[in-house]
């Protein structure tokens, strides 16, 4: 089984287990969480990952990193996937996890890459066109890329607009090449 199917699975049984507990937007936090500390420390999920590690050591790395940090119910989780052989994937199941919360809630990631900061009246524009198309609320994430030279780039899920100058230049280019 794919490691996404199994992170998946334990997603869906975490924000059920959640639902039951009036706990999903403490146990969402406790993910981004997680999903950060991961993030900014690569020794914690080399740790996790590494066969070489015994599980009662990962459960203590775990465990002093996390478990005066979020919830009993998540810390629960964290232990009984390194029980199961599963803290491999643990950055999966919490990624999973953050999607199911998303989508539940109705809420869009975009992320918009531009050559220069936004200004708040853009910021609203973009975000009210991704509202508008979607129908769901808007999460907007900005990315400064210089390289862009003007225009912007806008992402949602696996959608992509394109309108940079950078693109609009390489179009032309091969126009005028072939």
């Amino acid at each position: 089984m794919s490691e996404s199917t199994v992170a998946l699975r334990y997603a869906k049984s975490l924000i059920d287990l959640a639902q039951e507990q009036n706990l999903v937007d403490t146990v969402y936090q406790d993910m981004l969480f997680f999903k950060k500390t991961a993030e900014e420390n690569r020794g914690l999920m080399l740790a996790l990952k590494s066969p070489v590690v015994r599980h009662d050591k990962k459960l203590a790395i775990l465990e002093g990193v996390f478990k005066s940090r979020v919830s009993p119910t998540s810390y629960t989780i964290f232990t009984i996937i390194t029980k199961k052989n599963r803290e491999a994937i643990m950055f999966s199941i919490a990624e999973e996890f953050v999607k199911l919360y998303d989508e539940k809630k109705g809420i869009v990631k975009a992320v918009i890459t531009s050559s220069m900061p936004l200004t708040a009246p853009l910021r609203k524009q973009f975000a009210g066109l991704v509202a508008e198309a979607t129908g769901k609320t808007v999460e907007l994430e900005e990315k400064v890329d210089e390289k862009l030279i003007g225009g912007y780039v806008l992402r949602v899920g696996d959608r992509q607009v394109d309108a940079s100058i950078r693109t609009r230049l390489n179009d032309l280019k091969l126009e005028l090449l072939n």
